[in-house]
């Protein structure tokens, strides 16, 4: 060996890394969270307590400064018959965004997984899942075109010509600008047609934990896919319902790009949902912008509310099955 060749120097415990000890705290890791924290008091924690603030004064906008008015706002509000109007349009989105997509979603998917998944291709079942889902990934505009050119009001929609052709004599319903009714099912075709993918996606991955050998004991059993579906693919997959619905109920309570691009709240308001009511208040309303504070207040507090009541369900039921 020559004198220039060394042996390797080997690391002493005093050389390692050392983790702090346990019940010590450290300042260096804490300094990570620094950016994280103030970028959330800035883009959440801040607008949202001065939205509350506002809600109390009336604000004319730009430069001038808000004038507290105490609860005139909620007076207001709570008198409103076109704010209530919106509230209960929100049960109809509750329909078209949670109800049936989520179980339509939870039937398609276990049609998916335990039937054209075992039985054809897996393959074949994953691209059924993506051309499901698809309607997620598209902006919302252009679903709005495209169902706008569904329901264009003349025959020459597609709906009217479905119908004509079904009928046998022309139809030419005007869905979108006719009557509330027609207006709001519109969009509640369209909330549907886009959300439907959303739980199969969610649904098919929690199966996924499933034991495939649940499914052959019991289809070796006699046990029918209904059987199958009510004894193993809806209790295993539980959890993935709550988070589903808490999800998709959030965002209904939040809906505004559909009811903007489609019917822009009409006709007569017909179709006011709070947060598109918000909208039309704080850009349309020159002389007290407060009130539209006042309203996405309460849209704020309806939704944290709901969320700690699906979030208190989903640990009963939890504690229940312990």
């Amino acid at each position: 060996m020559s004198a220039r060749t060394r042996a390797p120097r080997t690391r002493s415990p005093e050389d390692l890394p050392r983790m702090p000890e346990p019940g010590k705290s450290s300042l260096g890791y804490w300094l990570y969270f620094i950016p994280g924290i103030l970028l959330t008091l800035l883009v959440v924690v801040y607008p949202i307590v001065y939205n509350v603030g506002l809600s109390f004064a009336s604000w004319r906008g730009g430069f001038t400064t808000p004038t507290f008015v105490g609860l005139d706002n909620w007076v207001a509000l709570a008198h409103d018959a076109a704010f209530w109007m919106s509230f209960r349009n929100i049960i109809y989105m509750i329909v078209a965004m949670v109800i049936i997509p989520t179980l339509v979603g939870l039937v398609l998917a276990a049609v998916l997984f335990d039937v054209i998944g075992r039985r054809f291709s897996g393959r074949l079942a994953s691209f059924l899942r993506a051309t499901f889902y698809l309607p997620q990934v598209i902006p919302i505009a252009v679903a709005g075109v495209l169902f706008g050119w569904v329901l264009y009001p003349d025959s020459s929609g597609v709906l009217n010509q479905f119908l004509s052709t079904l009928t046998g004599h022309a139809v030419a319903v005007n869905w979108v600008g006719g009557t509330g009714a027609t207006a709001l099912f519109s969009v509640m075709l369209l909330m549907v047609w886009i959300q439907i993918g959303y739980p199969v996606v969610i649904f098919m991955a929690a199966l996924q934990r499933v034991d495939p050998e649940l499914y052959e004991a019991a289809e070796l059993d006699g046990a029918g896919w209904f059987r199958r579906f009510g004894a193993i693919t809806r209790p295993m997959i539980r959890p993935e319902v709550f988070v589903v619905t808490l999800t998709t109920t959030i965002a209904a309570l939040k809906v505004f790009a559909p009811v903007f691009i489609m019917t822009q709240g009409g006709p007569n308001k017909a179709t006011y949902v709070p947060s598109y009511y918000a909208y039309i208040e704080f850009f349309g309303n020159a002389t007290n912008k407060g009130y539209a504070a006042t309203i996405a207040t309460s849209v704020t507090i309806v939704v944290s509310v709901v969320a700690l009541l699906f979030l208190r369900a989903q640990r009963r039921a939890e504690q229940r099955e312990a």
